[in-house]
Order: structure tokens, then sequence, then C-alpha cells
């Protein structure tokens, strides 16, 4: 039985946080094939919060540091997935800088992060870009509050989408910071 199997590997505790308390099965939406191993099992507060029925609590969602590395496929993209819904958040920005996850793994957590509402992030030449992507500035930006010029032709890797398609948010010069999609070349 399926609750046995995810219980089991789970030791009964809670996959992402650790916790013990009313620990049950999560299904994680958006998933790949049918055959897919697509169950973790989670505790009331995270499965409240991963529901959208409690009010994220960026302190509690800590516990991502562990999740993230996980070797069980659904309990990294539920980590993933929080982490990008934390990314204002210096810790989880920085967790997922460094999180590497399998192509396949990936592309099941952008599944879940697409709103089908808003339009898409174009580069100069009305490419789409997607969070992971790499670009290329193609016209140098002075960074305000940073005190330099991030140079034409400097890339800016594994950048994340924000809430406004026009924008992008990557690292230069070890700086997070956020882009206008338009001054930027995919590839």
């Amino acid at each position: 039985m399926l609750e046995n199997r995810v219980m089991t590997r789970a030791g009964n505790t809670c996959e992402l946080c650790g916790s013990k308390d009313l620990v049950a099965l999560f299904e994680v939406p958006f998933t790949p094939d049918s055959q897919s191993d697509t169950h973790l099992a989670a505790c009331q507060t995270c499965r409240d919060q991963l529901n959208g029925e409690a009010e994220l609590d960026a302190a509690h969602w800590r516990c991502l540091n562990d999740a993230i590395w996980s070797p069980v496929p659904p309990v990294q993209v539920t980590a993933w997935r929080m982490l990008n819904k934390l990314k204002s958040e210096t810790w989880a920005q920085d967790l997922l800088d460094i999180a590497y996850l399998e192509d396949s793994v990936r592309e099941w957590g952008e599944a879940g992060l697409v709103d089908l509402d808003q339009e898409p992030t174009l580069d100069c030449n009305g490419t789409a870009l997607a969070a992971g992507d790499t670009v290329h500035l193609v016209k140098d930006l002075n960074v305000k509050g940073a005190g330099f010029t991030a140079k034409r032709g400097t890339p800016v890797r594994n950048i994340s989408l924000s809430d406004n398609p026009l924008h992008i948010e990557g690292k230069v010069n070890g700086t997070r910071i956020v882009i206008i999609a338009a001054y930027t070349k995919k590839g």
C-alpha cells in the first residue's frame, strides 16, 4: 500500500521538517506521469502551508536546508518550490543558488510554479526565459546602491523570475540584483 511504503521510507516523520506530529501522506501536484513516486510524508503544519490553508511561516521552512538535499524526488520538488516562494528571504535564495536538481526533477518543480495567467518573461530577442537559465547583459547597467556597473556581456547564471514578467533576478559580482529582462539575452 502506498501510505505504508511512504511512511516506512520517512520513518513516520515529516520528510520536510522532521516533525512526528500528525504526519500524513501529501501528494505533490503537477506530477509528470502516473508512474512516478509522487507522495511524501508531511506534518500538519507543512501540509497546511503547502495547501495555502495557513500563512507561510518563513522561520518554519528553514528546515529546507536539509530537505532540499533529500534523495527522494517528491521531497526535492516540494522543497525547491517552497524555496522559490520564499526567495525574498536571503537564506532561501542562497539555498536555491546552490541547490542541484536532476533535469527531470527540476522540470517537475517548475511545472508547479507556472502561473498560466502571467505573461512570459522575454529577453531582448523575444525568447522566453525560465528560472535557472543563464543570460548575458546586452548593455552596461549602473547598479544603484551597490556602487558598480555591470558590464555588457556579463553572464548571469541561474536566474530567478519575479512576479513582474518584465524583471528577472540574478547575481552579478556576488550581489543579487533585479534586472530588466529586455536588457538580457538568453544563452
